[in-house]
């Protein structure tokens, strides 16, 4: 059944809100629609708070573990951990209190699918694919999409499709994908590919980007047939946006059928 899921951004130890395409290394052009005063601890508080299972904590880029510790902290068990993860700290990860570690980069060195450093991540937690997601964001190429790492901005050689999803599912226990040519636009979910994810999909699946009102709550549960879960970020009122407010949301969560 679909859901809203939350997030915690992280950029240079603060909680953010960016357009994802544009996080490069070059600070010019980086685009943030809002930069919070409250500490990634309170948005944790909040999620815990309203029963938010499934939130994911990202931390984009350098300086940020201390601020996802102390998310971590005030909700062990609660969420989920992604940005750098690989197989020398995926463990410590969980031992600090997260849920579940999400990783993307260190599966594609050199932007390359290796199936060794998948390994390698399932055996440093101890081979339970419960405590690990795979996170294919990816970025649109014509009619398809391609895993995009580093920020999104290294395109990748996997090609997000029926075979790779079904490759990947016996390692992990859901997915996360950020279209990351909609993220922080606001200007509506990829439509074309929430409904390619609920067919190819088997395990539970969460979908970001463009997510603007309670409405694409409604349109992502009709598009996959309640298979997809949907993140909204810069549109939150929480998060400074006009789109939709955090008590909707939590509302239409608790309006839904339980699974």
């Amino acid at each position: 059944m679909t859901k809203f899921r939350p997030c915690i951004d992280l950029h240079s130890g603060q909680v953010k809100q960016i357009v994802g395409g544009t996080l490069t290394t070059t600070s010019t052009d980086l685009k943030i629609n809002y930069v919070s005063k409250l500490p990634a601890g309170h948005f944790a508080q909040l999620y815990m708070d309203n029963d938010l299972e499934g939130a994911h904590v990202i931390m984009l880029g350098p300086g940020n573990e201390e601020a996802a510790k102390e998310a971590l902290a005030v909700w062990k068990g609660g969420l989920q951990i992604g940005g750098g993860i690989n197989d020398k700290n995926a463990k410590q990860w969980i031992d600090w209190g997260a849920d579940k570690v999400i990783i993307t980069s260190f599966l594609f060195p050199s932007g390359k699918f290796s199936q060794e450093h998948l390994d390698l991540v399932l055996a440093a937690l101890g081979g339970d694919k419960e405590r690990l997601v795979i996170d294919l964001s990816c970025r649109r190429k014509g009619d398809t999409w391609f895993v995009a790492m580093d920020k999104w901005q290294t395109i990748t050689d996997m090609e997000v499709n029926e075979a790779s999803i079904h490759s990947l599912e016996e390692y992990c226990s859901e997915f996360l994908i950020h279209a990351a040519d909609n993220e922080g636009l606001q200007k509506g979910v990829d439509e074309k590919l929430v409904e390619k994810l609920a067919e190819w999909c088997s395990i539970p699946v969460t979908y970001a980007g463009g997510g603007r009102n309670l409405q694409d709550l409604d349109h992502v549960k009709t598009l996959s047939g309640t298979r997809v879960d949907l993140t909204i970020g810069s549109a939150l009122d929480i998060f400074g946006g006009s789109g939709v407010t955090f008590d909707e949301c939590v509302a239409w969560n608790r309006s839904q059928p339980r699974r």
